[in-house]
Order: C-alpha cells, then structure tokens, then sequence
C-alpha cells in the first residue's frame, strides 16, 4: 500500500503538485479495489476513521460536517420549499443526512455509481449514513448522467458530492454535466456542487463559472474550511434558475432552536452569508 508508509498515510496528487497531507494511522480498515476505484478505510490517530478513494481522503469522522453541512444547506436554505431533491454521489450519506434535517423536504433521490462505496460507508462510517433506511431516501447505484436525461424538471434542489476531476468523476466538472442539471431542475431550482479549491484550481473553477454563466441567470462561489482538505479548503459552485434567487442571503433563516435540533456543527446563517466572500486574488480571478 504505497500511500501508507512507516505508520502515516500520505495523500499524493498531480492536483496539487509539491504538498501533500498526511494523517497517522492506527489500524487499516478496509482495502480493496472497486470496479471504478481503490478504496481504503483506516482508523487515524486524531481524525476517527477516513475514507479514502484513489489515495485521496474523502471523509473523515472528525472535519466532515464541515463540508456535509455547506455543500448541502447553502441550496436547502437558500430555496422558499425545497420538496424533492437529488444527490449525485455522495455514497459516504453525509449529504443526505443533512438534506433529511430540513422537514420540507418529501423526497431524497441519490445516485451514486459505485455501490462499493455505500456498502463500506454503512459498516465503517455509520454517523455519516444514517440515513439510508429513512423512507423519505431512494437510492440508484447508477450513472447520474443517465438517471437525470430520464428525469427532467422535477427536482427543487440538485446537489453534487463528487470527488477530484480525475477517475470517475471528472465528467461531473464539464458542462454537459450542468446542461443536464438545468434539464433536470424545476423553474427555480437551485444546484450546489463540489468546486475544488482557489488555490489549488483557480483556472478550473474560473473555467466552470465561466460555463455556467450561459446556462444559468444566477451563480455564486462559496467555500468552507476543512483541515484534511488539500490547503484547508474547498469551495461550491451554486447556481439557480431563477434571476431573484440570491444565494449569498439564505430566504430561509436557521434559527437557534433549528441549530439545535438539526445538530449543525459548523453551518449557520451568519457563516452562509461569510462564505460567498472571498481572499482579493480569488474575487478578481473569478469576477
């Protein structure tokens, strides 16, 4: 197992050439090849268990709400009566649980092409997948391209979990893979997916905005902080078709009874609001 060496597991990437991040490992696993990726799993020293998908950490049991919460509730709250909504990905079921806190919501899709990742989610990520025996939850170990051309404007809100562009999900960072979205989404809908990091992927994120831009009236750029991360961060590309949304002011505002009772860790609405504000570098490069 070449990422794990002398006790530490090192993430190696050409994404971010030069770095790398590297966690101590206590006991390993998991460790198996998939018929679309290697999968490891392995109990840190410091983060609780981590899922790594071709050498690159996925999740980890300590930062991971960090991200689930964002990618997930920026949209949710962002929308007046998100009833149904569809994950892309998002096998670990992080995404869906946060999705299943909001009560609006009468029905999860989820389509996640690799079943091996759900299946070692359930027995060693088991905070993180709760949610896939709640009534509300459907779950299609299928192609997302395919399974939205089939379903087409139904959904309030579309999310996407995704890991690097390279592998498996490199189609979910082109434009037909938005095009197909926009298809998918009611009048409107809104859209969060994964977008890679500013200082790291400056170029591609200026790309995918770039296309976005003429599929959509309304987009934004947030990001979150999240230690295990490559340079501590990642970031979400949110788009809307409709002209009035305004993602940076959340329509629905979390209040602290909510915050309690959906047991956020990280989100709330003054850190929705903070998160579409970004370092000079990055503003002018994206404007």
């Amino acid at each position: 197992m070449d990422s794990i060496r002398n006790g530490w597991f090192s993430e190696l990437s050409p994404l971010w050439p030069g770095q790398c991040m590297s966690l101590e490992v206590d006991k390993v696993l998991y460790h198996e090849k998939s018929k679309f990726q290697d999968i490891l799993v392995f109990k840190s020293k410091t983060y609780g268990n981590v899922l790594v998908l071709d050498g690159v950490i996925q999740v980890t049991e300590r930062d991971e709400h960090s991200y689930q919460e964002m990618l997930a509730h920026i949209p949710l709250f962002c929308h007046p009566n998100p009833k149904k909504v569809l994950i892309i990905g998002g096998g670990d079921g992080g995404v869906a649980r946060e999705v299943l806190k909001h009560p609006e919501v009468e029905s999860v899709d989820m389509c996640e092409i690799d079943e091996k990742v759900i299946e070692v989610s359930k027995k060693y990520l088991p905070t993180l997948s709760t949610s896939f025996d709640n009534p509300k939850f459907t779950l299609n170990v299928q192609d997302g391209f395919e399974y939205m051309k089939q379903h087409q404007g139904i959904y309030d809100v579309i999310i996407t979990d995704s890991s690097d562009p390279i592998g498996p999900a490199s189609s979910l960072f082109e434009k037909s893979y938005y095009e197909h979205m926009e298809k998918s989404l009611k009048p409107g809908g809104i859209l969060s997916s994964q977008g890679e990091c500013t200082w790291l992927h400056l170029d591609l994120i200026k790309g995918m905005l770039d296309f976005c831009k003429t599929l959509y009236p309304t987009i934004g750029y947030s990001y979150t902080t999240i230690p295990t991360y490559p340079s501590g961060q990642i970031g979400f590309i949110l788009c809307s078709k409709s002209p009035d949304v305004d993602l940076r002011n959340p329509v629905r505002k979390v209040t602290k009874e909510q915050l309690e009772k959906m047991d956020l860790k990280y989100y709330n609405t003054e850190i929705h609001k903070s998160a579409f504000v970004l370092p000079e570098f990055a503003r002018k490069a994206l404007q």
